[in-house]
């Protein structure tokens, strides 16, 4: 199987395995949710209702990203560790920020906003490592932007709703749910 692979619009997917490939179509459809329910959750008015709905789509759907992308990494480890380390990582951050905001940790605004947030960054830097060579515009670029971009964009997002934020300004304020 080394060097075999099958070309799904366009795009060139490292395997023929019958299991490999249903996997990654499952992880992909999973992704492509995540994302618009990554971006609901963040262009949403915070607090309960719009808002959680989607942050908590979005975390099970990341869980099932995680899932997908450690059984494609495992079947790769060689190509795709680095993909299982990001996932992680991303994994990792959003279960922070949804712990912090279960349990009212300490700073728990500011814990929520950076933990998803940077679980939204590391799984669209995934995302750009392993595709940006295909993907128009992305191709052109340097494959250290692959890695830097997401972040660069993210970072600055994240320290503007950590400075925007009443609660994470200001954490003796009663907590809204609007």
């Amino acid at each position: 199987m080394p060097n075999e692979s099958t070309i799904i619009f366009g795009i060139e997917i490292p395997s023929t395995s019958p299991t490999f490939l249903t996997v990654v179509g499952f992880h992909i459809a999973v992704g492509l949710a995540a994302v618009v329910a990554g971006m609901m959750a963040m262009f949403s008015k915070k607090g309960r209702g719009r808002h959680s709905a989607f942050g908590e789509v979005y975390f099970w759907l990341l869980l099932m990203i995680f899932v997908s992308a450690t059984f494609l990494a495992a079947m790769r480890w060689a190509e795709d560790y680095h993909l299982f380390i990001l996932g992680s990582l991303s994994f990792a951050t959003a279960c922070l920020g949804r712990t912090a905001i279960w349990l009212r940790l300490r700073n728990w605004v500011k814990l929520h906003i950076v933990g998803m947030g940077t679980s939204y960054v590391l799984m669209l830097t995934a995302f750009y490592v392993d595709n940006g060579k295909m993907l128009p515009i992305w191709k052109e670029l340097p494959p250290i932007a692959y890695w830097l971009l997401p972040g660069a964009v993210g970072i600055p997002l994240i320290a503007r709703a950590l400075l925007g934020h009443p609660l994470a300004r200001n954490p003796s304020q009663p907590a809204v749910d609007g």
